[in-house]
């Protein structure tokens, strides 16, 4: 058997083409991938991390589709304007990325739609998958998941291809941060990128506890109505400081320590 030559990935640095912004988005966008794989939440190369292009309201920032979530950079991700044009992207060396269909179709729904979020999340995580197949849905069964008491659902229509159905995402998300996609997996948005890894951090804790409780085969612990409402109302936007704002500086501080590059 003949033995395929081995390709190279090469990326053309990005940071001298980019505006200062563009390039602060960019090493956000990266740590993002990074931390989703950090915490175990990365399908391969499949799913999406998207950031608004700070300045330029219709271009966002998306993986190449090819790379793993391990190695993306700030340099690596591909520009993209609302109607799937790409504006920019690098030289990959042996190889010629671009973007998903299916990425494209979700992620610009919301972009374009929702020009107070700036970052739209979307994993395909077991736990995700395997709440988002319970007639059930998530259950407030813990602190963590009484954030999500009102979260959003999604019905399934297929491999999202088809751009009949943004506006059924978009209609389904309302003003929430945080949506199920039935029978799919996750979906989290923020104003910043800190604040949709916040959602996404502890949407997937959530799940994990749920599943782990229901496997158990024993009743769950019930809480009060009126506790979950008042709960639920602790975790909402106009009575605490703005989710990811600690933390977020604190994760790129991990990541400078795990392996910087993400920021090349």
């Amino acid at each position: 058997m003949l033995e395929h030559a081995k390709k190279t990935l090469r990326i053309t640095p990005m940071r001298e083409r980019v505006s200062p912004a563009e390039w602060q988005a960019r090493i956000d966008c990266a740590a993002c991938y990074r931390l989703v794989a950090h915490y175990g939440m990365a399908d391969m190369m499949a799913n999406h991390i998207s950031v608004r292009v700070p300045g330029e309201d219709n271009a966002f920032l998306i993986n190449p589709y090819g790379m793993m979530y391990e190695e993306m950079t700030a340099s690596s991700l591909i520009k993209v304007d609302i109607d799937g044009t790409i504006l920019d992207k690098p030289d990959y060396g042996d190889f010629d990325f671009g973007i998903n269909r299916a990425g494209y179709v979700i992620h610009s729904a919301i972009h374009r739609a929702r020009h107070d979020l700036d970052c739209v999340i979307h994993t395909h995580t077991w736990p995700g998958m395997a709440v988002s197949s319970l007639a059930c849905g998530l259950l407030p069964m813990t602190q963590t998941a009484m954030r999500f008491t009102k979260i959003s659902y999604h019905e399934y229509q297929g491999v999202v291809l088809d751009l009949t159905e943004q506006e059924a995402l978009v209609a389904n998300l309302g003003e929430n941060n945080a949506m199920i996609l039935r029978n799919h997996g996750l979906l989290t948005v923020g104003r910043t990128v800190g604040e949709a890894f916040n959602a996404l951090h502890r949407l997937e804790l959530s799940c994990r506890a749920q599943i782990a409780a229901m496997s158990c085969n024993t009743p769950l612990h019930p809480v009060p109505q009126a506790v979950l409402d008042a709960t639920y109302q602790n975790y909402q936007p106009n009575v605490r400081r703005p989710y990811g704002l600690m933390e977020w500086p604190g994760l790129l501080r991990m990541l400078d320590r795990l392996d910087p590059s993400y920021a090349e």
